[in-house]
């Protein structure tokens, strides 16, 4: 199994995309590990984060999580408080196999604008024509 890892700043209120595509679609992805941390942490300011990845772009960031969503495929909860000694971090993960670019979203549901860091670790697993087209579909349609 091969796996491509992702990493960067993200600020709040930014979505980042996550270029995937391939020429011939054969290539699908799992996600195996999202982390998100604060650009900071412990430090000085405290910070909820939502982090979340989807199969289509979003129009608008939130920290609204809904797993009727069939489009959000990963979501990170993370909890840092100033000046602490511990945080916590909560982590979703859907098996749902993919083959085009994906976007992470971040957001601050205690409305700070600190930016963060995510790492995003994707499997990388072979299709055959016919599975690479219903993912395809699926992820233009935005369903499951």
């Amino acid at each position: 199994m091969k796996t491509k890892a992702f990493k960067g700043k993200i600020e709040v209120d930014e979505q980042i995309t996550v270029r995937l595509g391939t020429n011939d679609g054969l290539t699908g992805y799992k996600i195996k590990k999202f982390q998100i941390i604060s650009s900071t942490p412990g430090v000085t300011s405290s910070v909820e984060y939502v982090a979340k990845v989807y199969t289509v772009e979003r129009s608008a960031v939130d920290a609204l999580v809904d797993f009727n969503d069939p489009t959000l495929i990963a979501v990170v909860y993370y909890q840092d408080r100033a000046n602490a000694s511990s945080n916590t971090e909560t982590i979703i993960i859907d098996n749902k196999i993919f083959n085009q670019d994906c976007y992470v979203t971040l957001d601050d549901s205690d409305g700070n604008t600190l930016a963060g860091n995510f790492y995003l670790e994707l499997e990388q697993v072979s299709l055959t024509e016919n599975e690479a087209t219903v993912a395809t579909l699926k992820d233009m349609r935005g369903r499951e």
